[in-house]
C-alpha cells in the first residue's frame, strides 16, 4: 500500500510538472499565433473546426433538447404541488444559459474532439512523425497543437449556444402541455436572463475548450510505444478533460458568485 501511494504521488507530481511545462509552451505558441496570424495554417483550423463543431451540432442539439425536456418535466411534477409551475421557464433558462449549456456541450467536445486530438497526435508520436517534424525544424506545438486549440475555442461557444437554445425548446414542449402559450414562455425567458448571463456562459465555453484541447494534445504527445499506447492516451485525455471541466466550472462558479455577476 505504501509503495502504491508513493508511486501514485510521484506520477501525480510528474503529470503536474508536465502540464505546467506544456502550458508554458502553449502560451508561447498562442502569442506567436497572435503576432504572426498569416503563418497559421488556416485550412487546418477550418478542417478541425468542421469536424469538432459542425459535425457535432446534431448530437449537441439532441442532448440539449432532452436535457431541457427532462429538467422541465421533473421540475413540473414537484412545483405543480406548490402552485409554482409558472416559474419553470425562469429556472430552466438560468440553468441552461449559465451552466448546463456550456457544461454539457464541453463534455461532448471532450468525448469527441479531445479523444480525437489525443488519438491523432498519439498515432503521430508512435509512428515518429512528430520526431520527423522536429528534425525538419517545425515545432509540434505551433504546427499541431495551436490549430486544434484555436478551432476548439472557436466552435465550443457556438455549440453551447445551439445546446442552450435546444434545451429551451425542450422546456417549451413541457410548458405547452401545461397550457402555457409561446409568447408568455418567451417573455419569461427574456426576463430571466441578461446579456451578462450569456457572456458568462460563452466565457465558460471558451475556458472549457482551452482545457479540453490542451489536455487532449498533451496526452497525445505523451503517448508511449506499444500496441495499446494510443488507446491509453485517448482514455486518459477524456477522463482528465472531463475532470478539469468540472473542476474549472466549480472554480468559475465561486469566482462569479463573489464578483456578484
Amino acid at each position: 500500500m505504501i509503495d502504491k501511494i508513493g508511486q501514485g504521488t510521484a506520477n501525480l507530481l510528474g503529470d503536474l510538472r508536465s502540464m505546467l511545462e506544456f502550458l508554458g509552451d502553449l502560451t508561447v505558441g498562442l502569442l506567436w499565433a497572435i503576432t504572426h496570424p498569416k503563418k497559421i495554417r488556416g485550412r487546418d483550423v477550418l478542417l478541425i473546426a468542421e469536424k469538432a463543431g459542425a459535425d457535432a451540432v446534431p448530437v449537441v442539439c439532441l442532448l440539449g433538447g432532452l436535457m431541457g425536456l427532462i429538467i422541465s418535466f421533473q421540475s413540473a411534477s414537484g412545483l405543480e404541488r406548490l402552485g409554482f409551475e409558472s416559474y419553470i421557464p425562469t429556472m430552466l433558462s438560468i440553468a441552461m444559459v449559465r451552466e448546463l449549456g456550456p457544461l454539457v456541450t464541453s463534455i461532448i467536445l471532450a468525448g469527441r474532439s479531445g479523444s480525437a486530438f489525443a488519438a491523432e497526435l498519439g498515432t503521430m508520436k508512435v509512428t515518429e512523425e512528430i520526431s520527423a517534424l522536429t528534425t525538419l525544424g517545425l515545432q509540434p506545438v505551433r504546427f499541431l497543437v495551436v490549430p486544434r486549440l484555436l478551432a476548439a475555442m472557436i466552435v465550443n461557444p457556438l455549440l453551447s449556444l445551439f445546446g442552450t437554445v435546444s434545451g429551451l425548446v425542450g422546456g417549451y414542449l413541457v410548458m405547452t402541455s401545461l397550457g402555457q402559450a409561446f409568447p408568455a414562455y418567451v417573455h419569461q425567458v427574456i426576463n430571466a436572463v441578461t446579456y451578462v448571463d450569456l457572456l458568462q456562459g460563452v466565457f465558460k465555453a471558451i475556458v472549457f475548450a482551452f482545457l479540453i484541447a490542451a489536455v487532449g494534445c498533451l496526452k497525445g504527445l505523451q503517448t508511449r510505444s506499444g500496441p495499446g499506447a494510443v488507446g491509453d492516451s485517448t482514455t486518459r485525455a477524456v477522463v482528465a478533460g472531463i475532470v478539469m471541466i468540472v473542476a474549472a466550472d466549480g472554480v468559475l462558479g465561486v469566482v462569479f458568485y463573489y464578483m456578484d455577476i
